[in-house]
């Protein structure tokens, strides 16, 4: 069985405040909404659970998301996987 893809787009609300988007492709209508890296990274790791950890994540990025959102965003998947490493060695790809 090929790996299902799951997309995560980063978008940013009429604040300025950037969120992800994420979207399991073999459901049309599962989407969730995540504030920050933490969450993003629960739930990614619940939904793909339901595949058995069989997943492909394509990242994206919608175009009012500025280069400061972004570069915000690789900054905590790096803390992130900074933490998981010390405790486990897990990563995300971005």
């Amino acid at each position: 069985m090929a790996a299902v893809i799951f997309e995560s787009v980063i978008k940013s609300n009429p604040v300025g405040r950037w969120y992800i988007e994420l979207r399991d492709t073999s459901e049309e209508d599962r989407v969730e909404v995540c504030l920050d890296i933490d969450e993003y990274a629960r739930k990614i790791e619940d939904m793909g659970a339901e595949y058995g950890g069989d997943i492909e994540v394509k990242w994206s990025a919608e175009e009012n998301v500025t280069q400061q959102q972004l570069n915000e965003v690789r900054m905590q998947i790096a803390g992130y996987e900074q933490e998981q490493q010390a405790n486990q060695g897990g990563e995300m790809e971005f």
